[in-house]
């Protein structure tokens, strides 16, 4: 039995260590991952501007808003959120931001589900969920928000 316990407690010897910074480092990980992917999205939005539009006015069926202020706020959120979820300022609300831009996108393009493909929506799927897991979670210690929170001395 005492066997047990020892190889028990030796096991949970750096569990402190691995809470602390692997969730941090993983944190960031995913920050940058799920932001990366925005990103390039939001890039290609402005690096072709009418087509955005076009397809804005007729692919996207973005519900309640005219389609030139939908592609606004589109490339906007795609370039402004992932920015500051990378960086860790404002995380929560930059993840919360991120995944209803991603909620957007799935809402407004139907044809996410036809494609015979399924990663399409499946990535979707997956961002929407890691974007979740930062929100819940937290972006960790490895962040502008946790450095800006410190005390001064």
């Amino acid at each position: 039995m005492n066997f047990i316990l020892q190889l028990h407690r030796t096991s949970m010897r750096f569990d402190d260590l691995l809470s602390k910074w692997g969730g941090s480092l993983l944190g960031l990980a995913l920050r940058i991952y799920v932001g990366w992917q925005f990103l390039k999205a939001g890039f290609v939005k402005i690096g072709d501007w009418e087509g955005t539009l076009s397809l804005f006015v007729d692919e996207y069926k973005v519900p309640l808003l005219p389609p030139e202020l939908a592609a606004y706020m589109g490339a906007g959120g795609e370039l402004v959120f992932p920015v500051l979820l990378i960086i860790g300022f404002f995380s929560r609300p930059a993840a919360l931001g991120l995944f209803f831009v991603n909620l957007m996108a799935v809402i407004s393009y139907p044809a996410l589900f036809t494609f015979e493909c399924p990663a399409a929506i499946n990535d979707h799927k997956y961002w929407g969920l890691l974007l979740l897991v930062l929100m819940f979670y937290g972006p960790g210690k490895l962040t502008l928000d946790n450095f800006l929170k410190k005390p001064a001395m």
